[in-house]
């Protein structure tokens, strides 16, 4: 519907009332500057120039040292006076916009003229707040999520230039959440480049050494050798018997740091347990994963009956049918889930797009809540977001100690220690020292051993 003005005046008078919201957009102040009160108008200029001579400052900082603007994204007390300043900023621009608005004098007008005003104004001052309220929004979320996700404890140094994290896979339930891993891994990230080399340990591997001096080498001199007793065992037997680790808030998680150290020979500088059930929340967050499917994976088994299948091709997969894919052996056995579950990773590393995440911050914050626990302190959040957007540019390693490389009924330890030697010094660029003979390399898929992870998957 066309603005009807009928004199030359109220034309006037309404291109100037438009051009006052214009100029409050555009720099919150500067319509008070030329029409209203000059000490609001400079201050409100004053505010608005050094805002943005800030983010331009922020932005020559990131592009020089994007490390130094992480830290300041990941740091709880940052973010709290940055959603502060967005609600105080949100308040104040929208006082700016209304105030401009009757600095148009919209009385002085004809009825259509001032609606036309009055709904510019409106639809304005609710651009500006959603946006800005948004923005305080995710922040906040980006907070707690920081403060109920991240450890307090003290920053690990990194060993030989690289970072060891040991994660951790299984179901949640009233009694399994982190009592019986369902996937182990250990990652090695170059601490300069992000180059991550995955090591693959089967959770049936046997007779599972401990390092000397602890508990669990005192008991099990010999390797974890009872009956029934493998690797993803060591979590139950840890916490069935707290007094082998008095004090020790969570006896499980330490005795199969433990174990997974003096098997690879890496020392474990930090965990990540991983809920299974909590990874199809997040998967749907993110808008799902598309990965290479070689081959029928089954959907149900186990205890439950096979309720269909996952088709061979590139598949875009939701939540649900990425836990199957992940999880399930109706079809296979643990090997071939261990390379899918790396191939997951994979994908998850390189598909997380940012507009995705930003959209839907909410529920993928509530999803990683329930999905990731971790002693990572929040002090070094920084540090690992920047080395995972490094290792995007980065090929993958990986190397799984299955069959027929490695005989998880009697693991040759001294052999899986040498491949884990060999493996980081060829990511590094060394020439491997010859000496891990033995072994064939692993079946059930090229992702359990491969030099570029993102080829194989």
């Amino acid at each position: 519907m066309a603005v009807r003005v009928t004199t030359a005046a109220e034309r006037l008078r309404f291109r100037r009332a438009l051009t006052l919201l214009a100029m409050t957009m555009l720099l919150p102040g500067s319509a008070q500057l030329v029409a209203g009160s000059r000490r609001v108008g400079l201050l409100a200029v004053r505010c608005a120039m050094a805002l943005f001579a800030l983010l331009l400052l922020l932005g020559v900082v990131g592009w020089l040292d994007r490390g130094l603007v992480l830290g300041l994204a990941t740091d709880t007390r940052v973010l709290q006076a940055v959603r502060i300043l967005l609600m105080a900023l949100t308040v104040g621009w929208v006082l700016l916009l209304l105030d401009a608005w009757r600095l148009g004098r919209p009385p002085t007008l004809p009825r259509r003229p001032r609606l036309a005003l009055a709904g510019v104004s409106t639809v304005l001052v609710a651009v500006v707040s959603s946006l800005l309220l948004f923005s305080a929004h995710v922040v906040a979320v980006q907070r707690d999520f920081i403060l109920s996700v991240f450890g307090t404890g003290a920053a690990a140094e990194a060993v030989d230039g690289r970072y060891t994290v040991l994660l951790l896979g299984g179901d949640s339930g009233p009694t399994r959440w982190g009592v019986r891993p369902d996937s182990i891994t250990l990652a090695s990230i170059d601490a300069d480049t992000g180059r991550t080399v995955l090591f693959g340990l089967p959770r049936n591997m046997a007779d599972v050494p401990f390092p000397d001096g602890t508990p669990m080498a005192e008991r099990f001199p010999d390797g974890f050798d009872c009956e029934g007793c493998y690797l993803n065992s060591v979590y139950t037997y840890a916490i069935s018997h707290p007094k082998l680790f008095p004090g020790d808030q969570d006896p499980g998680l330490t005795a199969t740091r433990q174990a997974v150290e003096a098997i690879t020979g890496l020392p474990v500088n930090y965990y990540a347990m991983v809920n299974l059930k909590g990874f199809t929340r997040l998967v749907d967050a993110v808008g799902g994963v598309t990965i290479k499917v070689t081959e029928p994976v089954a959907i149900g088994g186990g205890a439950s009956d096979v309720a269909g299948t996952i088709d061979p091709g590139r598949q875009h997969l939701d939540g649900f049918e990425t836990l199957w894919f992940a999880r399930s052996r109706a079809f296979d056995d643990d090997y071939s889930r261990m390379a899918r579950q790396k191939c997951v990773m994979n994908a998850m590393l390189h598909q997380l797009s940012p507009r995705q995440v930003l959209l839907n911050v909410q529920e993928i914050a509530d999803a990683s809540k329930e999905l990731l626990s971790t002693d990572i302190p929040g002090s070094e959040l920084d540090r690992f977001v920047d080395l995972a957007l490094k290792a995007r540019n980065e090929p993958i390693s990986t190397v799984s100690f299955v069959p027929p490389m490695i005989a998880t009924e009697d693991p040759d330890y001294d052999l899986i220690r040498t491949k884990v030697d060999d493996a980081l010094a060829k990511a590094e660029g060394v020439k491997p020292s010859g000496g891990s003979g033995g072994g064939g390399k692993p079946k059930n898929g090229s992702a359990n051993s491969s030099g570029d992870l993102a080829a194989a998957c």
